[in-house]
């Protein structure tokens, strides 16, 4: 039998909100058994590339990464918001570890390809090297991975962290039986935004691609649907997407995917 791992990827305001962060990762810390946390920080590295006089360049929802917008995501989620959240996990009583994709060589990426846009240090996950992880959790370490990886050839890239929690997912689910929890500021995915209650309890992929042509589903939400669906179809045993509440109590509002 295989042991379980729970994989939170934390994002949205919860990360800039140091109650709602600090909530989270006190229920991320009572969790039982063996985890590792993914972590976004993108509304940080907007506002300190204002502060820094950089103007942020989004396209559908990405970000543009150029060469200054990389320092700042690298001094953001690798700096700042990782030992954050490492410092309030160790307040917990949780032995947290944080990592780039470059520690340890954990996640290897490629900078992405220039088609109609391009997104500059973007990077798109080729290899994760999941003896990394399994050693730390060997020991008793919780990992802690935030939105850079490198290209194993001196070059550091913003990667989507969605993305990085499903691809950890998937290849931690070789040797785990691995849940992967969306958490963010909603109950899970809505049927109107302007009804926070209005969650879709179990949603496919079929479903959510319905949705998304009606344009109930946007932004930010279809890669991350998509990222989840993917771990689901490649060997996670489930994948969530909700807030504190759902990640506290089994009965809670939370969409599950199917």
């Amino acid at each position: 039998m295989k042991t379980v791992l729970n994989i939170l990827k934390v994002g949205g305001h919860l990360v800039n909100d140091a109650d709602a962060l600090e909530e989270v990762l006190t229920a991320f810390a009572g969790l039982e058994g063996v985890k590792l946390l993914v972590h976004g920080g993108g509304r940080h590295a907007t506002a300190l590339a204002k502060q820094l006089g950089i103007s942020p360049k989004m396209v559908d929802g990405k970000r543009i990464t150029d060469v200054a917008m990389l320092e700042v995501a690298v001094m953001s989620y690798a700096g700042l918001s990782n030992k954050k959240i490492v410092s309030q996990l160790q307040k917990q009583g949780v032995n947290a570890v944080g990592l780039t994709g470059a520690d340890g060589n954990c996640i290897e990426s490629v900078k992405r390809t220039v088609t109609d846009i391009d997104y500059g240090f973007a990077g798109d996950i080729t290899q994760v090297n999941t003896a990394v992880f399994a050693s730390l959790i060997a020991q008793n370490f919780v990992p802690v991975l935030c939105a850079i990886t490198h290209d194993n050839n001196g070059q550091l890239l913003n990667t989507n962290a969605d993305t990085i929690a499903a691809q950890v997912a998937k290849a931690m689910s070789e040797e785990y039986d691995v849940t992967l929890f969306y958490c963010f500021e909603h109950a899970g995915v809505l049927k109107d935004i302007n009804k926070p209650e209005d969650v879709i309890s179990k949603l496919s992929k079929e479903a959510a691609e319905t949705y998304t042509k009606a344009g109930i589903i946007h932004q930010g939400m279809v890669p991350k649907l998509h990222n989840g669906f993917d771990a689901l179809e490649n060997g996670v045993k489930e994948v969530v997407v909700g807030n504190i509440a759902g990640l506290l109590d089994i009965n809670a509002p939370k969409t599950t995917l199917i």
